[in-house]
């Protein structure tokens, strides 16, 4: 007849019914070992995946950021080709409104891509919480 016993002391979490050792079969050892590695996966695997996702959104908010100063390099350019333009063209103070014009855009496009790149370096690509409660499975698993 097997007892169930509860928690070791100091773990803080409830146990489910478990088999004294020496009432239990080898089957019924190997199949409470199975479960519990099958749960401690599965959560390792919960805890890999909310890590991830927030890595996933600090990098779309960086692409984004990289994205916008793309844009206004663009406009740099669009305003900077019509400000030549103008300039060489007309040679009038129309011209040097387009270059303050492409100016403030070139500034615009500084901050941007400044945000984006300190966004980019926040990110670790690898779930650090998971590695590090990985690493302790094998000394879980040796009773220590």
């Amino acid at each position: 007849m097997s007892r169930p016993l509860s928690a070791p002391p100091g773990t803080g979490a409830q146990a489910g019914p478990r088999l004294d050792v020496g009432d239990a079969s080898i089957g019924d050892l190997i199949s409470n070992v199975t479960r519990d590695l099958s749960t401690l996966m599965r959560q390792e695997f919960e805890l890999a995946t909310a890590e991830l996702k927030q890595e996933v959104v600090k990098s779309g908010k960086a692409a984004g950021s990289l994205g916008a100063a793309g844009f206004a390099g663009y406009m740099v350019l669009l305003f900077l080709s019509v400000a030549l333009w103008s300039a060489l063209a007309n040679v009038m103070p129309p011209g040097r409104a387009a270059l303050i014009v492409a100016a403030l855009w070139a500034i615009i496009a500084a901050v941007l891509y400044a945000t984006g790149r300190k966004q980019l370096r926040r990110v670790r690509p690898t779930p650090e919480r998971t590695v590090d409660t990985l690493k302790e499975i094998p000394d879980a698993l040796r009773g220590r």
